[in-house]
């Protein structure tokens, strides 16, 4: 069996797809999960290795159906950036769809593009040794915490009222 045929059949059983609870010395310092809740993870540092905004062509189009010329997708994702050890998913695999944006093809090739099967969220892209996980799926247990993995809000100077949900039902962030 060829290294790649082995690595296609074993990466299921390395991080961050082995749980939390099989993994010994792993702390679940955050938690996150996908739009819909079933597809739940832990992260066991405090603090990404780095967060930073991708404004690769690719991440505008998934992350906004970028089609046109007029580029009416995404300007950009938000990830943060930790080691696969740093992750783990609670039931492995199972749940998760993979896709390589290099050959628009479904599957476990690194790299690759990693969501919900069920709801679609995307939840983060894997490397080899990486990954850039969505900060916005974390479960922050304060603001304090949340501010760990900056940037966290990007102010554009359009004169839009900006709210933290509902316009007008929500908070007022730009007051």
């Amino acid at each position: 069996m060829s290294s790649q045929a082995l690595e296609n059949t074993q990466w299921t059983e390395k991080p961050p797809y082995i749980p939390a609870s099989q993994r010994s010395g792993f702390t679940s310092r955050h938690r996150g999960s996908c739009h819909c809740g079933k597809i739940q993870y832990s992260l066991n540092r405090e603090e990404p290795l780095a967060s930073k905004y991708c404004h690769c062509s690719d991440c505008q189009t998934l992350h906004g159906r970028r089609r046109t010329v007029r580029d009416d997708g995404a300007p950009f994702q938000w990830a943060a950036i930790f080691q696969k050890d740093d992750m783990a998913f609670d039931n492995g695999s199972e749940g998760l769809v993979f896709y390589r944006s290099a050959t628009r093809e479904l599957g476990h090739d690194l790299p690759c593009k990693v969501s919900c099967g069920h709801c679609r969220t995307p939840i983060m892209d894997e490397g080899r040794n990486m990954v850039l996980l969505f900060p916005t799926l974390i479960k922050f247990p304060s603001e304090a915490a949340r501010r760990l993995f900056k940037p966290q809000v990007l102010d554009i100077a359009d004169d839009a009222v900006k709210w933290s949900g509902l316009d007008g039902k929500s908070e007022r962030l730009d007051s």
